[in-house]
């Protein structure tokens, strides 16, 4: 095989500069590796760029990607042979088709390779064992990209219509809104039911403790009560003493969704994160291909593992075995996410480590003997009492994998569950209670959703495939439908009755509930959204509708259905609803009609405007106009009570004057604030505005001037210190200077403020190669060479006529006209005059619709 390479030009093509460097090290010198950055091709970035009557895509090179595509041009002049290593599943085919395609590859000049790690014998197998560009799972990925595309350029602009400009709706996404927003409405339609719990401890006659539960909750507090009173005169007995042996058994091996599950629950890592760390781990040589649903082992990692567990734990630990995957459509890559060396232990990166050492044990835990436990339940009572107590306790007689991986709670788990070693006792045994409580309990919802149980749920219904989790999850925080908010607790008083002693004692005590802490929760706009379009693309948003679509592209992806069929079929259903709903569904703003004000006798509505959630007195269509407030972080339209919102009214209002200066409180688009003058000063989180007064408003405008209060001066000017949206910084004159982590930003000295500042004006003055202040245009210098900057649109420099590029001084001497011209070559309307009167009349009839539409769309409002 060598020899038939040294005499030729091998050129691989990989998607990631991290993966070229890997297998480089591995191929030699007969071999250049290149990386295309992931795709060099896609649709484009404006309008839909699909053929709606055939389907057929029309795919450009990038701006960002045409040096790059030249460069693999050349590249593949030189090569007698390109082999196409992309990752193996439905993405990485598509990489390697398109790489083919735009660099004019022919058949005989190009072999595609696959391989599932990155490990010597692992690419030596694959360039042994080449085959041509699969065309069905190059079919499967474009069948998913258009039929994307086509659902959120098409119903995108409905929503803009009906609901908000710059909304956008999506396949996947709009389903993980939905099953958010529908568990918070659950949660809100939850009723609690309370029932009295009774636990007992009782002591033998070593007085060793053993804690039970009894096994009957009671309904009434009368019910309780009257059980403690009879148990206060009953001697305990040991009534059954029952030992079983049992076993537990290890995880399967990972597979996308449930790393993300288990580093979400063991690490606190998001979802993003795993996967941007497991990428890393497997282009480094470490772990597996990491976007896999199959649990399956190779027989070589099988062999590994026991080889491993064998020398480090012991033969008698060792179990091989391997898992079949439930799903049929696991296929993406054919093996689970393991280390591909069950040698190496641990490597070098902190961050890395930590999400390999959970491969690495639970991989080989996976293959490791079952944990033996013996679980014993002790019956405690007496014939008089209708229920009898139970303890239960559990001892490790053999840890088998547990010696790997251990025990993780997961999120459902009942958290008074924790089962722990009893002491010995017999049958027949008198107890003595210690004591005896009946505590007052509420059933709780279901749990808002985490990233992992979202995750979950989506592999769960069949939603979406192993590398469409995170980007999904990713995409509906970005589209501020759902945050992770802050939820605060409310309070409720709870009774607890104890029996110590023989005496009964009743407590009132408040308990906190339905506080929550990163879980999602809908916003406004996305609940709205979702109710939109829940009710008029009832199909879309259909959970076993969004599975059959999947199962389709498995079917493409197996050869099995012809895309463009798929689309054809498809299309021909969803277009008409479009159609139908931008022409006859209501707009969609939430509207909850609250009450009435007392004052002016106008409704109270609760609804989403042009700047989000508000609350908004009178109509639009009424001859006086209407009057708003915002709501408050923690408040929606969906929940807030008419007193909440009437409340609301009362910001903004005044203070006294601060130092001459003009003093008032209110809310904006980000929070509560105290305005002093022209600044504008947070409430701190949690403070309710309308209790902050004269005294508190001082306290907050001299917290802000302690902070602001210059920390040093560079040539005779002050220098005050801040942390903004990107972080810590200094300002001096109008100047914002970022402080890098290496500076210790609580201590800074003088020559680290001169170090910075003296930094920051160098790269400033180097910044302008020409300015006209005036017109708002410049050409500046740039991290990838210079460009053309006009307000805050940025545009390329063209080359001159022989084809070379300008250089820095003969930008200096380029003339304003000429700059216009390169600007007016990139974008025609750059100088484009806007006429005012214009939009002034269009903004008009916008409100006229709106208004004529009103008093339909109100009707609804009114009988909630």
């Amino acid at each position: 095989m060598q020899k038939i390479f040294r005499m030729s030009k091998n050129l691989v093509i990989v998607e990631s500069p991290a993966k070229a460097k890997t297998i480089q090290k591995y191929l030699g010198k007969d071999f250049e590796v290149k990386s295309s950055f992931g795709h060099i091709r896609d649709l484009p970035k404006k309008g839909m760029g699909i053929d709606l009557a055939t389907f057929s895509p029309d795919y450009e090179v990038s701006a960002d990607k045409k040096k790059l595509v030249t460069e693999l041009k050349a590249a593949v002049k030189k090569a007698d042979m390109v082999w196409l290593a992309s990752d193996e599943d439905r993405e990485g085919e598509a990489i390697a088709w398109h790489l083919a395609d735009e660099l004019k590859l022919k058949p005989e000049n190009r072999k595609r390779i696959v391989f599932h790690e990155i490990t010597k014998n692992a690419i030596l197998k694959a360039i042994d064992n080449p085959r041509d560009i699969d065309q069905n799972l190059v079919n499967a990925q474009q069948a998913r990209r258009v039929l994307d595309r086509i659902v959120g350029f098409e119903m995108s602009p409905v929503l803009w219509k009906k609901v908000k400009p710059g909304l956008s709706a999506g396949r996947v996404q709009s389903v993980a809104v939905r099953l958010i927003v529908e568990r918070e409405k659950e949660i809100r339609e939850f009723v609690p039911k309370a029932s009295f719990k009774v636990d007992g401890v009782f002591l033998n006659k070593t007085s060793q403790e053993i804690s039970a539960k009894l096994k009957k909750d009671f309904d009434k507090e009368q019910d309780a009560e009257n059980f403690l009173e009879l148990a206060k005169t009953t001697e305990f007995k040991v009534l059954n003493v029952e030992t079983k042996p049992g076993t537990r058994s290890a995880s399967a091996p990972f597979t996308t969704s449930t790393l993300q599950q288990e580093a979400s629950s063991r690490l606190g890592y998001n979802v993003t994160n795993t996967m941007r760390l497991a990428q890393r781990l497997y282009e480094e040589g470490y772990i597996t291909y990491m976007r896999t649903d199959s649990v399956n082992l190779s027989q070589e990692a099988i062999d590994g593992a026991k080889k491993q567990i064998t020398s480090e734990y012991g033969a008698e630990y060792s179990s091989p075995r391997n898992y079949t995957t439930k799903s049929s459509s696991a296929q993406e890559a054919h093996e689970a996410i393991r280390p591909t060396d069950f040698t190496v232990k641990s490597i070098g990166d902190a961050q890395l480590n930590r999400l390999y050492q959970l491969i690495y044990r639970r991989t080989l835990a996976s293959q490791m003997a079952n944990a033996k436990i013996e679980k014993t339940v002790i019956e405690i009572g007496n014939a008089k009492l209708p229920q009898h107590f139970e303890a239960q306790g559990e001892v490790i007689i053999f840890d088998g994998f547990l010696k790997a991986y251990g025990i993780v709670k997961t999120e459902d788990d009942d958290e008074e569950n924790n089962e722990k070693l009893l002491p010995k006792v017999n049958v027949g045994e008198v107890l003595d209670y210690k004591k005896i409580t009946a505590a007052e309990k509420f059933t709780r919802p279901s749990a808002r959703y985490t990233e992992a149980g979202l995750v979950r749920k989506l592999e769960e219904l069949g939603i979406g495939r192993p590398s469409t989790y995170a980007p999904t999850i990713q995409t509906i925080q970005n589209r501020e439908y759902v945050d992770k908010r802050e939820i605060e607790p409310q309070t409720r008083e709870v009774v607890k009755i104890s029996l110590a002693k023989d005496k009964i004692k009743k407590e009132v005590l408040e308990e906190k509930f339905g506080g929550d802490k990163n879980k999602f929760v809908p916003t406004d706009i996305g609940e709205v959204v979702n109710d939109f379009l829940t009710d008029n693309f009832k199909e879309i948003l259909d959970y076993g509708f969004t599975a059959r679509v999947e199962e389709s592209f498995d079917e493409i992806a197996s050869g099995d259905q012809k895309w463009k069929n798929m689309m054809t079929d498809f299309y021909s259903k969803f277009h008409p609803r479009i159609e139908d709903v931008e022409e006859n569904a209501d707009r969609a703003t939430g509207d909850r009609l609250l009450g009435v004000d007392p004052k002016t006798g106008k409704n109270v509505h609760a609804r989403i405007g042009r700047f989000g959630a508000m609350i908004q007195i009178g109509e639009t269509d009424d001859e006086e106009k209407p009057i708003f407030a915002s709501l408050m972080a923690g408040q929606n339209i969906a929940t807030i009570t008419f007193e909440e919102a009437m409340e609301l009214f009362k910001l903004p209002f005044d203070l006294s004057e601060v130092d001459g200066q003009p003093v008032s409180v209110g809310v904006g688009r980000f929070g509560p604030y105290v305005k002093w003058g022209e600044t504008y000063i947070s409430i701190p989180k949690g403070e309710d505005p309308l209790s902050v007064d004269q005294k508190r408003a001082e306290e907050i405008i001299n917290e802000k001037k302690i902070a602001d209060a210059p920390i040093a001066t560079y040539k005779g000017e002050p220098v005050t210190k801040g942390t903004g949206r990107f972080g810590p910084f200094i300002k001096y004159q109008s100047i914002f200077v970022n402080v890098p982590k290496r500076y210790d930003f609580e201590n800074l000295s003088q020559s680290d403020i001169n170090e910075l500042i003296d930094a920051k004006l160098e790269k400033e003055a180097n910044r302008y190669i020409q300015q006209w202040e005036k017109e708002k245009i410049s050409i500046e210098n740039g991290r990838w060479g210079p460009f053309v900057k006009f307000g805050k649109a940025m545009f390329k420099i063209p080359k001159k006529k022989d084809d070379s590029k300008y250089d820095a001084e003969e930008l200096k001497e380029v003339s304003l006209d000429e700059v216009k011209k390169w600007i007016t070559d990139q974008d025609p309307k750059a100088f484009a005059e806007k006429k005012k009167p214009a939009a002034k009349k269009a903004a008009t009839v916008k409100k006229t619709t709106t208004t004529t539409k009103k008093p339909a769309a109100k009707k609804p409002a009114a009988k909630k």
